[in-house]
């Protein structure tokens, strides 16, 4: 029940659950740094077991309500209006892609004010493989965001013609640089510890990635990378931090390509500012497809040089001399002796003046999270 002293405007947002990732790291970000004493955060989300920010969303006093069945929209429509008329929520904020459609539809049938639509990736490459029903869907999806959502965002202007009709000639949709928690990188880091914790020779050339293992992430052409830069130098370690679906299968294409002793897993780290910071001395970021990467960035922020596949916007180098792009038609070869030219390429800005860059920058979460508060408010 809601106190009838909170005057708060109350805010949901809807994900699919509140699992590691770009869109699920943000928004712990923001709901840290939101005014809580005017915004009520709340989540839906599909995912009936526990979530790896639970427990974090809770503690900063958002409350999660399980919708279920998302593929049975007969059984998630009620269950949706439901949590709305009782939650009291005059915002609801999807970040579900194109099933933002059918939220945005529930939300304005219930009466909410503000209904938002945030595109976080760019997936034009799978909408142009869809059969014909998923083409019917992604069709009505589209048609139910432009007749339903009062604001439209997007992390880049591609994922912004990705998901919303007209993009560029409707004044509801806009682009939201979702930007980074510069927080962690100004605490100081034991490069040797790191290194050796990870098994690390101190002196190697480390190549860092950090992603979910999901099919966007591409880590099976990782895989051959690091295997044409054991051939140039076997000290060379591939540094891959996340977890995810696919990582059975990517350690098995490791053993298979025999670099077992180049790529190192990490799993789950709590803060990836600390990894990129002490053991990455370049990252790789060859995806097949992305909105507008937070990774990419924090190695900004690192002041590490990037080297990302053609199919991630350029919009998201804002230190252009430190990112470097290349088609995923090259070779791994090809990846890897661009890799090595990054490497042994001086540095031409030290870590403090990468940041301080970044920080001055749109890329800023604070930034971002003063436009929200704007939104919710509806100014």
């Amino acid at each position: 029940m809601i106190a009838s002293n909170d005057k708060r405007i109350r805010v949901v947002q809807v994900v699919h659950g509140l699992v590691v990732g770009g869109i699920e790291s943000w928004l712990v970000n923001v709901l840290q740094r939101i005014d809580r004493d005017r915004f009520q955060v709340d989540f839906i989300t599909s995912r009936p077991e526990p979530c790896y920010y639970d427990d974090e969303v809770r503690a900063l006093g958002a409350q999660i309500h399980f919708c279920p069945s998302p593929r049975k929209p007969w059984i998630y429509g009620p269950a949706f209006r439901k949590i709305i008329k009782q939650g009291g929520y005059s915002v609801v904020h999807a970040h579900v892609d194109h099933y933002s459609g059918f939220v945005m539809r529930l939300a304005k049938s219930v009466g909410v004010k503000t209904r938002i639509t945030h595109s976080h990736s760019n997936t034009t490459r799978n909408q142009a493989k869809a059969g014909m029903f998923r083409r019917i869907y992604l069709g009505s999806a589209k048609r139910w965001i432009r007749t339903s959502a009062t604001v439209g965002l997007a992390v880049s202007d591609v994922a912004g013609a990705s998901l919303f009709p007209r993009w560029g000639n409707d004044d509801r949709w806009d682009v939201l640089h979702c930007g980074i928690n510069t927080a962690g990188f100004h605490h100081p880091v034991d490069r040797s510890a790191l290194r050796q914790h990870y098994g690390i020779p101190e002196d190697a050339f480390v190549f860092g990635h950090i992603g979910g293992f999901r099919e966007p992430k591409n880590h099976r052409f990782l895989v051959e990378i690091a295997a044409a830069l054991k051939k140039r130098d076997p000290s060379i370690r591939m540094l891959l931090v996340g977890d995810g679906p696919l990582r059975p299968e990517i350690k098995a294409h490791v053993r298979e390509a025999g670099v077992e002793q180049q790529v190192v897993f990490t799993g789950i780290v709590r803060d990836v500012t600390t990894v990129l910071r002490g053991a990455m001395d370049a990252f790789v970021f060859p995806s097949l497809w992305e909105g507008a990467p937070l990774a990419v960035l924090e190695a900004q922020a690192t002041g590490i040089p990037t080297l990302m596949s053609t199919a991630v916007t350029n919009e998201i180098a804002h230190i252009p001399s430190l990112v470097q792009q290349k088609s995923l038609d090259d070779s791994a070869d090809d990846w890897a002796d661009a890799l090595m030219t990054m490497a042994q390429r001086p540095r031409e800005f030290t870590p403090a003046e990468a940041l301080a860059r970044i920080e001055a920058s749109r890329f800023n979460v604070d930034n971002a999270v003063r436009k929200l508060e704007a939104l919710y408010a509806g100014q």
